[in-house]
């Protein structure tokens, strides 16, 4: 079967958990790839030829926030000459390719790409969430608005899938059908890697500078903190920061004793699954995060605080084995369900 896979360039996350779910379908289908920006990079670094360059857009950043007036500016400014570029890459993949059924990862390109040519298409993202679940989390006045804007922007991005899988680290209520929800899909260094607790705690901060988390964790002086993000490698008291290596941070994620993170699935669905407590700051007006942070304390796996503070901080430290203890109960097998139901969907899609 011939199948074309989108992902979209924005978050690495997306690309990561889409490489393991090309590199199962490859076994036994043709598949073609499209994408943009960094994931592009990822993805055709692993499948070559069967990746396609596509112009995706960007999300703009300010004062540690996601800006929506810049994002858009953005979007504007380069839509036009993005728009005649996409058009010449479509028809070139479509008339070369002609897929049987499109698989999209919360990306527009292959989703039209379905929906021009009556192709069926699946959905498998852990966005759909907002949209499809019944959510189990208080919803504070201040992320109202954000939450009302992400459900609107997640419900028409790719709307009447044949399917929707969405991947979820947390239990939920179905509210549409045709739709399941699939454990995190994991890299296969997360799968075989062995969880130990060492005396370090592992940081990834996007929303914070350099200067600030070290001030903070400076004031921590018992633990010790490897920090990524800044792709240095400098020593200050009890904090490393840390060059980027995706062999030494899967090490120290499975060696650490806890994990400081805003709210990126990925990581998140990834220290669960080595039972690691985590300290959430989950990105303001990024409501996807906000679930995953809000999730993250009422299961009990760790805390969700708004801003990076030391008090915060100390309190969640206090609490590890408490979190320990709720995270031993978490039960995942690999991607062994994940692929199964993926298969399961693609013959249940086509015979349809």
């Amino acid at each position: 079967m011939k199948i074309l896979y989108g992902v979209p360039g924005e978050g690495m996350g997306h690309a990561t958990r889409s490489k393991v779910a090309i590199s199962h379908l490859i076994k036994n289908h043709d598949v073609r790839v499209v994408s943009s920006s960094r994931a592009f990079s990822f993805l055709h670094n692993a499948f070559h030829k069967r990746v396609h360059e596509i112009q995706g857009f960007h999300l703009a950043f300010k004062n540690s926030s996601i800006s929506k007036f810049n994002t858009v500016k953005n979007i504007l400014k380069s839509g036009p000459s993005d728009l005649v570029k996409n058009f010449r890459s479509y028809k070139k993949i479509y008339e070369d390719f002609k897929p049987d059924l499109v698989i999209t990862d919360f990306e527009s390109f292959s989703y039209f790409v379905a929906k021009l040519h009556d192709i069926p298409i699946i959905s498998i993202d852990n966005n759909q969430a907002i949209n499809r679940l019944i959510l189990d989390i208080p919803i504070s006045e201040s992320e109202n608005n954000n939450y009302v804007i992400t459900k609107n922007i997640v419900k028409s991005k790719v709307p009447k899938c044949n399917y929707y899988l969405i991947s979820s680290f947390f239990p939920a209520e179905i509210r549409k059908k045709k739709t399941e929800i699939i454990p995190p899909i994991l890299r296969e260094d997360i799968i075989k890697a062995k969880a130990s607790k060492e005396n370090h705690i592992l940081v990834y901060l996007t929303s914070s500078s350099q200067e600030s988390i070290i001030k903070m964790l400076n004031q921590l002086k018992h633990d010790q903190f490897l920090v990524y993000g800044f792709n240095k490698s400098e020593h200050h008291g009890n904090v490393t920061l840390m060059p980027f290596s995706e062999t030494d941070f899967i090490n120290n994620l499975a060696s650490a004793k806890a994990v400081i993170a805003n709210g990126g699935y990925s990581l998140i669905s990834e220290a669960i699954y080595l039972k690691k407590p985590i300290f959430s700051v989950p990105l303001k007006n990024q409501f996807e995060q906000y679930i995953n942070a809000a999730y993250i304390e009422k299961l009990g796996y760790g805390k969700f605080h708004p801003e990076f503070a030391s008090n915060p901080l100390k309190s969640f430290l206090y609490d590890l084995d408490t979190f320990e203890e709720n995270l031993s109960a978490y039960k995942q097998n690999g991607n062994v369900v994940f692929f199964k139901k993926l298969d399961e969907t693609i013959a249940k899609v086509i015979t349809s």
